[in-house]
C-alpha cells in the first residue's frame, strides 16, 4: 500500500476507535476525522466540505422536517385511535403500534415515525395496566425495519444510492428497496407480535417533574361549533368516544351553567369545560373542531406577527395571581397573554377558566406571542415548569402535509423532479403553508445528524480517491472466494451489522457502501444486491441503544437496561439475516 492510502485507513480507524471511546459527541468526532484527513493530505483542501452540498445533507435535512409536519397534523394518531376501543389485548395493541409504525416509517424518516406514534403507545399502556415498555422496544424496531421499504425511509438507503449513481450512473428509485423491505418487515412484525415476550416485564422509567407535581388532570374550556361530532351527542357517549381520556365537567349554554350528567346532550354553541391530560385534551379538540378558550383573541400591538407559543408555568407563592381571575385581572387585554388550562392536583374545576380564582401550586397552559412571554412569566410571578412538548393551544394541518408528502413521493417516484429537489420543496411547503412553525422546523433537523454526515463524506471518499478501497475490497475478495455467491451477499450484511451498534448507522454506511460495491466487482458480480445488504445491516441494529436514534429514543421512555436490546435483537437480527438474504438475491440477481 502506498503512504496515501495507509494514511487514509489509519484515518477510519482511528475515526471508528473514537466512535467506539464515545468521549466525543458523533458529529465532534467526524470533525476530527475531516481535519486530521486534510491534515494528512489524504483529503484535498478544495474538497474538505464538499460535503455540506451533498445531496444526502438535503434529502436527509427535508426528510426529517417533513416528518415533524406529518406529525403534528396528527392523522396517523388519529386513525390509530378510532380502531383503539376494539384493541384491548395487549398483542392485539403491540400488533396495531408496529404495524401503523413500520408503514410510516416507508413514508417518512422512521425517527419521525416512531416519534409521531410514542404519545399512543403510553395511552394504550395506561389502558391495558402495563408498562410501556412492552410497546416501546418492537415499535423502534419496527421503524427500522419500515424504513428499509423505500428510499427516504432511513439514510443508509439514500447513501448506498448515491453510491450506485456513482458508479452506474443510476442511483436506487423511491422503491427498489421496497421487495425485500417488505419481505422483512413483515417477518419482523411476525417475530415481534410473539417474540416481545423477552422484554422484561418490570422495565419503567422513572418519575419525572410532571409526575411528582401531578400535572396529569387539567381542566380547560372549550366550545362546540359548527360541524363537530359532538351536537347532539349525550356527555357519557362523548366520553367513551375519546376513551374516558377526556370527560366534561359541566356544561355552559348561554348564561346557564350546569354539571354534566352522563345523559347531558350537547348542542351547538355549548361551552364545555373539559379534564383530561393535555395531549388527550389536544386531541379531543382538534377531532372534534371545538374552540379553545382565548383562541381567536387579537395579539397585543407590536407582536402581531409573532409566533403563538404554550408553556407549562406554575403559580408561584409571591405571584400577583393568587386569589385574582383570568376575567379581573383582564389577563389578554393587559398583559397580552391566555390562560387555556389549569392543573390543581387533579381536582376538577367547574368554573369557566376566566372565572376560576387562582391558589399558589396552580399548574396552567399560558399562551401568548413567544417574543413576549418570558417578561409576562417574571412580572406575573409564574415559574416555567420542566420543558416538554405540549400541543394543547397550538393548530393542526390536517391532511395537508400527507397532501405534500404524497406528491412529492410521487413526482420521485415517476423521475420527474430529482430526491434533492422533490423533498426540499416539499420541506418548503409544509413551512410556508403554517402546517409547521419556522421554529419548529428547524428544531426538527438533526443538526449533529447533518454535520457527522457533511464530515464523513469526504473522508469516506479519501478510501475511493487514495485506492485503499479497491485493495480492502480484493483481500476481501480473497477471502470469500471460497464462498458462493449468497455466502458473499450474507457475509456483507452481517459485517455491516456488527459494525453499525460501534458506530453511527450513517457512518457505518459511508464507510462500508464503497468496500461492498468494489468488493462485488471483484468477485465478477453486479453492485446492487451488495449495496441493498449493506444498507439491511447498517439499518438492522437491533443488539444496542446507540447505533440508530430510533432505538436511543426509547431508551429512557422504556426504563431498559443496555443488555435488554439483545434479549430480543438478537435473535431478530438472526432472522433478518437468513431471510434477507435470499430475499436480497431474489430482488437482485447478481447476474
Amino acid at each position: 500500500m502506498t503512504t496515501p492510502q495507509i494514511l487514509s485507513v489509519v484515518t477510519l480507524i482511528a475515526m471508528m476507535a473514537m466512535f467506539v471511546w464515545g468521549r466525543f459527541r458523533y458529529d465532534v468526532t467526524a470533525c476530527i476525522a475531516l481535519i486530521a484527513a486534510v491534515a494528512l493530505g489524504v483529503v484535498a483542501p478544495a474538497d474538505a466540505f464538499k460535503g455540506f452540498s451533498d445531496d444526502i445533507v438535503i434529502i436527509v435535512a427535508s426528510a426529517l422536517v417533513i416528518s415533524a409536519g406529518v406529525q403534528r397534523s396528527g392523522i396517523i394518531e388519529l386513525a390509530l385511535s378510532l380502531t383503539a376501543s376494539r384493541l384491548t389485548r395487549v398483542r392485539t395493541q403491540l400488533l396495531a403500534l408496529t404495524v401503523t409504525v413500520g408503514v410510516a416509517s416507508g413514508l417518512v424518516k422512521n425517527v419521525g415515525a416512531l416519534a409521531m406514534m410514542m404519545p399512543a403507545a403510553f395511552q394504550m399502556a395506561r389502558k391495558s395496566k402495563v408498562s410501556p415498555s412492552v410497546f416501546l422496544m418492537p415499535m423502534a424496531f419496527a421503524s427500522l425495519l419500515g424504513g428499509l421499504t423505500t428510499l427516504v425511509g432511513t439514510s443508509p438507503n439514500i447513501i448506498v444510492s448515491r453510491v450506485r449513481e456513482e458508479m452506474t450512473g443510476k442511483p436506487f428509485g423511491m422503491f427498489d428497496y421496497f421487495p425485500t423491505g417488505f419481505g422483512l418487515l413483515v417477518g419482523g412484525l411476525a417475530f415481534l407480535a410473539f417474540g416481545y415476550r423477552l422484554i422484561p416485564r418490570d422495565r419503567r422509567a422513572p418519575p419525572d417533574l410532571s409526575d411528582a407535581l401531578d400535572i396529569r388532570g387539567y381542566c380547560t374550556e372549550a366550545s362546540i361549533g359548527e360541524g363537530s361530532p359532538a351536537i347532539d351527542e349525550m356527555a357519557q357517549d362523548f366520553a367513551a368516544r375519546h376513551q374516558g381520556e377526556v370527560t366534561i365537567v359541566s356544561v355552559l349554554r348561554g348564561r346557564l351553567r350546569s354539571s354534566a350528567s352522563p345523559f347531558t346532550v350537547l348542542r351547538k354553541g355549548d361551552t364545555l369545560i373539559l379534564t383530561g391530560e393535555p395531549d388527550a385534551l389536544e386531541r379531543a379538540i382538534a377531532h372534534d373542531r371545538l374552540s379553545l378558550a382565548g383562541q381567536d383573541r387579537e395579539a397585543p400591538k407590536g407582536a402581531e406577527g409573532d409566533e403563538v407559543a404554550v408553556v407549562e408555568v406554575v403559580v408561584n407563592a409571591s405571584s400577583s395571581l393568587i386569589g385574582q381571575t383570568a376575567e379581573r385581572l383582564r389577563l389578554q387585554q393587559r398583559h397580552g397573554v391566555n390562560i387555556i388550562a389549569i392543573s390543581r392536583s387533579g381536582e376538577r374545576l367547574p368554573r369557566q377558566l376566566g372565572a376560576t380564582a387562582l391558589r399558589a401550586g396552580d399548574v396552567i397552559v399560558l399562551q401568548g406571542p413567544r417574543s413576549i412571554l418570558p417578561e409576562k412569566m417574571r412580572h406575573l410571578g409564574l415559574l416555567p415548569l420542566a420543558d416538554r412538548a405540549l400541543r394543547l393551544g397550538s393548530a393542526r394541518a390536517g391532511w395537508l402535509p400527507l397532501i405534500i408528502l404524497a406528491v412529492a413521493m410521487i413526482a420521485t417516484a415517476t423521475g420527474a423532479v430529482p430526491v434533492a429537489i422533490s423533498f426540499f420543496a416539499a420541506a418548503g411547503l409544509i413551512v410556508i403553508s403554517g402546517a409547521l412553525t419556522l421554529r419548529d422546523a428547524y428544531d426538527s433537523v438533526e443538526w449533529p445528524i447533518l454535520v457527522m454526515l457533511a464530515a464523513l463524506i469526504p473522508v469516506s471518499d479519501s478510501l475511493r480517491a487514495t485506492g485503499a478501497s479497491q485493495i480492502i475490497a480484493t483481500h476481501l475478495a480473497t477471502v470469500a472466494t471460497a464462498l458462493p455467491g449468497w455466502g458473499a451477499v450474507m457475509l456483507i450484511m452481517v459485517v455491516a451489522m456488527a459494525v453499525t451498534p460501534f458506530l453511527n448507522n450513517a457512518a457505518t454506511v459511508m464507510v462500508m457502501a464503497p468496500i461492498a460495491a468494489v468488493f462485488a466487482k471483484d468477485l465478477g458480480y453486479r453492485p446492487e444486491a451488495f449495496l441493498i445488504a449493506t444498507a439491511i445491516g447498517a439499518g438492522c441494529d437491533f443488539l444496542t441503544p446507540i447505533g440508530h436514534q430510533c432505538n436511543t429514543l426509547v431508551f429512557g421512555p422504556g426504563g431498559y437496561k443496555f443488555t435488554d436490546y439483545a434479549r430480543l435483537g438478537a435473535p431478530l437480527s438472526l432472522l433478518v439475516v437468513l431471510a434477507g438474504t435470499p430475499l436480497v438475491l431474489w430482488a437482485w440477481p447478481l447476474h
